[in-house]
Order: C-alpha cells, then sequence, then structure tokens
C-alpha cells in the first residue's frame, strides 16, 4: 500500500524542473489556516543515525535561509547541475514487508564535457533539510548521508558501479540518484509520512508547503569547474552541488 500527503502526490506527478510555483492556482480567497510553530523549549542535541550521518536535531524548529551560502566559485553556475524531479513517502503497509520512507529522486547533468564521479557517490557528503512553511522552520535536518544511483527516477533499483569504480555522466545526458530521510532526522511532531505535510493540507499554494533543500558535494564537481574556466586554483571552486525547491526569491540567491 502507498500513502503520500496530498503535497507527494502533487511533487510525484509533477517534474520539478522549471517549476516555481504549482501547477495550478488557489482557487479560494478565504484567508488561509494559521497554525503557530514554535522552536522546542529545550535545544535538541544532534545524534549520531544508524546508517551513517548526522541527525541535526539541534536546528529542529529554526527558521534558516533555506539556500546554503556558496562554498567558492561556480557554485550558482549551469555546468553541472543537480536537479530535484521527484519526492515523497512510501508506505508498505502492514501486509508488506519493509518500512516508511520518504525519498528524494534527483539528477546531475553535466556541461559539455563528461562528469566523472567515484563510486559510491559522495559517500557521506549528502545533505538534506525540510523546512516548514510560515516560518514554522526545520522539519527535518540530516547530514553526512550518501545517495544512490538507481536505474530510473521512481522507485528504482541501485545500480552497482562500473568496474572502472566511477560513474560517467556525458553532456545531454544524466545520472539519476536516490537520497533517503533518514526517520531518526525528522523533528519532533512529524514523522516520514506528513513530513512534507502543506499547511493547510488542501492548498492550491507552494508558498504553504515545505522547502526542499539537496547538496551533494564531491571532489569531481571542483575539478570540473577548475578545468571549464581554466583556472589553476582549484581550491578556490566549490565542490558542492545544490538544489532548492521552490527556489527563493532570485534576487535573494
Amino acid at each position: 500500500m502507498f500513502r503520500a500527503s496530498l503535497r507527494s502526490w502533487l511533487v510525484l506527478a509533477v517534474p520539478v524542473v522549471g517549476l516555481l510555483v504549482l501547477t495550478y492556482a488557489a482557487t479560494t480567497s478565504e484567508p488561509r489556516a494559521s497554525t503557530e510553530h514554535r522552536a522546542p523549549a529545550e535545544p535538541l542535541r544532534d545524534s549520531p543515525l544508524p546508517a551513517g550521518g548526522t541527525a541535526r536535531l539541534s536546528k529542529c524548529g529554526v527558521d534558516d535561509w533555506p539556500r546554503p551560502v556558496p562554498r567558492g566559485k561556480g557554485e550558482r553556475g549551469k555546468d553541472p547541475q543537480l536537479v530535484l524531479t521527484s519526492w515523497g513517502a512510501y508506505d508498505p503497509g502492514p501486509k508488506s514487508p519493509g518500512k516508511p520512507r520518504f525519498t528524494v529522486h534527483a539528477a546531475i547533468r553535466t556541461g559539455d564535457r563528461p562528469l566523472l564521479l567515484d563510486a559510491p557517490l559522495a559517500e557521506g557528503k549528502v545533505t538534506l533539510d525540510l523546512y516548514g512553511p510560515h516560518g514554522e522552520g526545520v522539519r527535518a535536518s540530516a547530514r553526512g548521508l550518501t545517495a544512490t544511483v538507481v536505474d530510473s527516477g521512481y522507485l528504482g533499483k541501485p545500480v552497482k558501479a562500473p568496474a572502472s569504480g566511477g560513474f560517467r555522466v556525458d553532456p545531454g545526458k544524466e545520472l539519476l540518484l536516490d537520497v533517503d530521510l533518514p526517520a531518526g532526522a525528522v523533528c519532533p511532531g512529524h514523522n516520514l509520512l506528513d513530513v512534507n505535510k502543506c499547511s493547510p493540507e488542501d492548498t492550491n499554494d507552494s508558498a504553504d508547503c515545505p522547502v526542499l533543500t539537496l547538496t551533494f558535494a564531491d571532489p569531481a564537481i571542483r575539478a570540473y569547474r577548475a578545468e571549464m574556466t581554466g583556472d589553476s586554483a582549484a581550491d578556490s571552486f566549490s565542490d558542492r552541488l545544490v538544489a532548492v525547491f521552490p527556489e527563493p526569491d532570485t534576487s535573494e540567491v
């Protein structure tokens, strides 16, 4: 059995690329439902995750800016790119094996030259954050995750690393990957099945829905950017790709 919130169904059904708002306008002029969310009275502590990485529970309820500050040159350029394609919760139900999952599907694209990435892909160098709407702040935050290369963007199967030991992304092609949000990285008051819930749930406005941020870091990204510009000072370039949906106001990015 598959169970997902309205927001999850919308995102899973429509590609994220190029969307700045949901695909239809609001159909009601009634005031939005308002829910007050406050940070915990006592700050939570970050904790290690069973499969590796860190749950940044100390960020729960903190209303940070969703796009990270750049690490160096080239991070906000077009080559290469990390693109969100869909995300959502999956509930196998009591009669099927497995546990509920919240998975983000994404793709890496390159520019005019091939991009070579070592396997396992960005091991321990993936971050995932979900921010609630209307100033609610962080709903989930994980650092030190690892992406899985898959053969399709929806419930894809893991792809074994090539004999060469790395994955090649050619111009015009894309490398598909999945990142699972660990249950332990979800803040109190939410779980994997409702962490992406809009407020109100039946909204048609993207401003009522969470903001998702995914980052991916790999030394090959830095080397690629330096090579593309002919700059010998490779250390001045960022090794990170960042994807945010919905993207913050472009005047502030």
